[in-house]
């Protein structure tokens, strides 16, 4: 059997290739692998039925919603959630 270069599944053969670090598990540069990663992840959200909306906070606020999201065992995006729906649902009550 002759040695191919590009079969890799016999080691054996290939022991005077040196191949330093870890393999690559993907063919993507890290660049390329984040904004499929990111665009997948919006996708799933948006199949989810989800919206994407940024606020800023003070950081006293922001500690505060940490604390208590830690203490109910959620994320902060959900404690943030059920906080807004509550809100809003005292408001249409009205």
């Amino acid at each position: 059997m002759a040695k191919a270069t590009i079969d890799r599944t016999t080691i054996d053969l290939f022991a005077t290739d040196k191949q330093r670090g870890r393999p690559k598990s993907s063919p993507y540069s890290r660049e390329q692998q984040i904004r499929i990663n990111k665009k997948n992840q919006l996708t799933r959200d948006k199949q989810a039925g989800l919206k994407r909306v940024e606020i800023k906070l003070h950081k006293e606020i922001y500690d505060d919603a940490t604390v208590i999201a830690e203490e109910r065992g959620i994320s902060r995006s959900e404690l943030l959630a059920e906080l807004i729906e509550e809100s809003l649902k005292n408001l249409l009550e009205g």
